[in-house]
């Protein structure tokens, strides 16, 4: 092994290179295919479908539909791991704390105190289903908190088995896709306010994605109102996966099992870009070409899971996963909507 490949953080050798680009080459195309798709009119305003869910469906597709050829895989590992961790630590700069502040206390209580019921509880429900313990976890963080990109963030420190990831991924994005449809007819059926639905909406929904399409399904409002506050769940991703990296070295740290930084790198990442967007000190077009960015590395990595999902794997799981996904996605609505006719006018 010669000095080039043996550094931490050196670059690899053109040979390296040419290994990681077929896989890494696949999961361009693919994001670029589900970017080009999402800006549809048809899909954008009709389907309300974003590019993380259509690269991951695509992902899907190809790789249930044919026999991947082991040269992509390191290319594949790559998009899963580095690039997509550095991806997720990019939805910093998607959040700013003023924004958080303007919705008010009582807004942002509503969403603290239902994200962590509902991340105990789908803990929970996971356990008595019989669910393996790391596709729960991913589960139950991904359904809490922010979808897709939490079931990536969490399985690195959870390090499941590839079917964990894929499976939580999978529920994650039928159950959200089904709540595009059915909020808007349930806040006609309740009479709700679009700030009230705004907030509920944006405590409850997986995707931003979703959250976006169903805020908008009630008016301009309640998808502003609905994006802010799904903004502050995104900002308990950083405190839920170091607990996460605690509790896992905590219990395996006797048997010499902990594998997991006590600090992920990507989440202080996270938090600094947060603070820098919160402070201002980038100009706000160049913010946005930054999300532009983030969101095609977020695209990248996502093609990278969805490529290694297979329906196979997804049917032969049963019903046990959806069944938890669904009990605590009716738990973390029904545990909102109380506590936000409580404290939300």
């Amino acid at each position: 092994m010669n000095a080039a490949s043996s550094t931490p953080g050196a670059t690899p050798p053109v040979a390296e290179w040419r290994r990681l680009l077929p896989g890494l080459a696949a999961c361009v195309v693919l994001a670029a295919a589900a970017l080009a798709l999402a800006d549809q009119p048809w899909i954008k305003d009709t389907l309300h479908l974003s590019a993380l869910l259509l690269v991951i469906v695509l992902g899907m597709l190809v790789g249930s539909l044919f026999r991947l050829p082991p040269a992509l895989e390191p290319g594949l590992r790559l998009a899963q791991r580095p690039l997509l961790r550095w991806a997720v630590a990019g939805l910093g700069f998607r959040l700013s704390l003023g924004e958080l502040v303007r919705i008010g206390g009582p807004a942002l209580g509503v969403v603290v105190i239902s994200t962590f019921a509902a991340l105990f509880f789908g803990w929970w429900v996971s356990r008595r289903l019989g669910l393996p313990e790391k596709m729960g976890l991913l589960l139950g963080v991904g359904g809490a908190i922010c979808g897709a990109s939490a079931v990536v963030a969490a399985d690195s420190v959870v390090q499941g088995e590839k079917r964990d990831a894929a499976i939580s991924l999978g529920v994650i994005t039928l159950l959200g896709t089904i709540g595009i449809v059915v909020y808007p007819l349930i806040a006609a059926a309740l009479g709700m306010s679009d700030f009230f639905y705004g907030v509920w909406d944006g405590a409850t929904l997986h995707e931003m994605a979703q959250v976006v399409a169903a805020g908008f399904g009630v008016s301009d409002e309640a998808a502003r109102v609905a994006t802010v506050v799904k903004l502050a769940r995104i900002a308990l991703l950083a405190p839920v996966v170091l607990y996460l990296g605690w509790s896992l070295r905590h219990r395996h740290q006797a048997a010499g099992q902990a594998q997991v930084a006590p600090v992920p790198w990507f989440l202080v990442a996270f938090l600094i870009f947060t603070a820098i967007n919160s402070m201002n000190l980038i100009p706000k077009e160049w913010v946005a070409r930054i999300v532009r960015a983030d969101l095609w590395l977020l695209c990248v990595g996502m093609a990278g899971v969805g490529l290694q999902i297979h329906v196979g794997e997804l049917r032969a799981a049963g019903l046990r996963p959806l069944a938890a996904g669904a009990a605590q996605w009716a738990f973390l609505a029904a545990i909102a909507y109380g506590l936000a006719r409580v404290f939300v006018k």
